[in-house]
């Protein structure tokens, strides 16, 4: 069922302040067209069991078959947050090289854009294309890390391993994005040598060439992509669940008794929790601490995925009934863990809210 009438959507595109345009970029097959459907989903316009499984805006019939997108398809989004309601138009483009032009259209008309990495192929080279583009049209990129679920199903990922991972690859991304940043100075510090060379007035025999000018001076510290920013969620689009670590920050505020700021700088790093002192500090490697990232967030989910796999209806049980959720007849009967999981988490962790929340957030 739509939850939303034409009506209020021709009425909210009166109100252009509160529009805006995003596009979604990534790699081949690394689930924007999934992420795009639990999106579509969350307006009521697909049922959310089918989110993934439709790839609603693989709208071509060769793109069904195939598999891939092909063409850049739009579709426009209500997302209500204090009091205030937004149209978003949600632009999915292709991830093939062989199509780059419609991601090369898509980004000049977008206000911003969601990057999506595979948590288990990491950066691929239409990631770095993809990215670079986005940059030189000069729009701010949010970072979703999708397909968590594969680290616990398929690699077999402890929570440790699982947090070593995720922050190489966060690595890879900040590196290209110092790359871009760094070849943004020097192109405009050579600008400014070619423009005094060209003056009359210069002195040729005192020009010093320092290429490293300018970098130091800048910040660049707003340009990188870190959880504790508030620009990067971790999801699995498949099973219909995604975060930011604000609401976990949220959460563990109101149980331990530590205020939401420190938890927001400290759920993602080398930090971890001294109960008895309820102080957060540095993770002493030496005595085997976990992170806080790992601990309170990491072993949540794996536990989960766990449970379900292993059907262990007991702890399932358990792990609802803490959590405050309702699991329905059917997916309690269904014998394909999936399912289990999917209504679980959709619950715990919606995606819409994570993805669209962060959107809001960065100011778009």
């Amino acid at each position: 069922m739509v939850l939303n009438s034409l009506d209020k959507m021709i009425q909210l595109q009166k109100n252009t302040a509160n529009i805006r345009n995003i596009c979604v970029l990534a790699h081949v097959d690394h689930g924007k067209t999934t992420l795009a459907d639990c999106l579509i989903s969350s307006n009521g316009i697909i049922s959310s069991r089918l989110a993934g499984k439709l790839r609603y805006m693989d709208s071509r019939e060769d793109e069904q078959v195939r598999g891939i997108t092909m063409k850049s398809s739009a579709i426009s989004l209500l997302y209500a947050k204090d009091k205030e309601e937004y149209l978003i138009n949600l632009i999915d483009s292709p991830g093939h090289v062989d199509f780059s032009s419609e991601v090369s259209t898509a980004v000049r008309i977008c206000d911003g854009c969601i990057i999506v990495v595979d948590a288990v192929e990491g950066v691929c080279p239409q990631t770095q294309a993809v990215l670079r583009q986005a940059w030189l049209e000069n729009i701010r990129p949010v970072l979703v890390i999708n397909k968590i679920d594969r680290l616990i199903v398929e690699l077999k990922f402890t929570p440790q391993e699982a947090y070593s991972h995720l922050k190489n690859i966060l690595e890879q991304i900040n590196a290209l994005t110092g790359t871009l940043f760094t070849s943004k100075v020097l192109e405009e510090r050579a600008e400014r040598e070619t423009e005094s060379q060209g003056n009359p007035n210069s002195d040729p025999g005192e020009q010093v060439y320092d290429w490293s000018a300018g970098l130091e001076d800048t910040d660049d510290s707003h340009l990188y992509f870190s959880p504790d920013q508030g620009n990067v969620v971790f999801t699995s689009a498949v099973d219909g669940w995604g975060f930011g670590i604000e609401h976990f920050a949220k959460i563990y505020s109101q149980k331990i008794g530590i205020k939401k700021e420190v938890l927001l700088k400290t759920l993602w790093g080398d930090y971890y929790i001294n109960m008895k002192a309820k102080k957060i500090m540095k993770v002493d490697q030496a005595k085997g601490k976990k992170p806080l990232f790992v601990q309170l967030i990491l072993e949540n989910i794996w536990s989960l995925y766990d449970a379900v796999l292993k059907k262990d209806k007991e702890k399932i049980d358990k792990i609802v009934t803490s959590l405050g959720l309702k699991m329905g007849a059917r997916e309690a009967r269904h014998s394909d863990p999936k399912v289990q999981l999917s209504a679980i988490c959709s619950q715990w962790l919606p995606i819409a809210h994570a993805v669209l929340g962060i959107l809001y957030f960065n100011g778009f």
